[in-house]
Parts: structure tokens; sequence; C-alpha cells
């Protein structure tokens, strides 16, 4: 994937349980359609939830057909998946 074609969804504020409901559609609906990184810097705090909402876009961009890239992971995220063993599956840095 070349990041020049891709879509970059750019998440700011809380990524927890109270908000990532909010980003799912948008992160399914744009993977349906093609390529995506996920811009973390704007990210001030994440839970389990958003180790949730990656591993199902990544489902979405494998039954989709396309890619899905990460920029900017927190340190505290990549820290709970690695905590829950699954760090390994995590989508690759744009």
């Amino acid at each position: 994937m070349s990041e020049h074609s891709a879509q970059v969804l750019r998440l700011e504020g809380p990524l927890t349980m109270q908000t990532v409901g909010g980003h799912l559609h948008e992160g399914r609906t744009r993977l349906a359609a093609g390529d995506l990184v996920v811009d973390f810097s704007a990210v001030t705090g994440a839970d389990s939830a958003a180790v949730a909402l990656i591993f199902d876009w990544l489902r979405v961009a494998a039954v989709s057909g396309h890619s899905l890239s990460v920029r900017a992971l927190p340190d505290g995220l990549r820290s709970l998946a690695s905590l829950y063993g699954v760090d390994a599956l995590l989508p690759p840095e744009a």
C-alpha cells in the first residue's frame, strides 16, 4: 500500500469505551472503499476498547481486500496490546 493512495482517518481526543462507537462506522466505511491509514497523533488516551476497535477494522480490511496501517500509535495502546499478548497482530506503522 502506498500511503499516498490510502485515505487517512485522524482520530482525536480519548479513544475509550465511551467514544469508540462514534469511530467504528467511519473506519468500516473507509476500509470498504480502500486502504486506510489511521492517525492516532491527536489521541489523548485509550483503553481496551481502542484495541478492540483496531482489530475490528483489521477484520474489515481483510474481508474487503484492503490494508490498514497506523500512524503515531500511542505507547499506552501498544502496552495494552502487549499485555493482552496481541501486539504482534497490530497493523504496521505507516
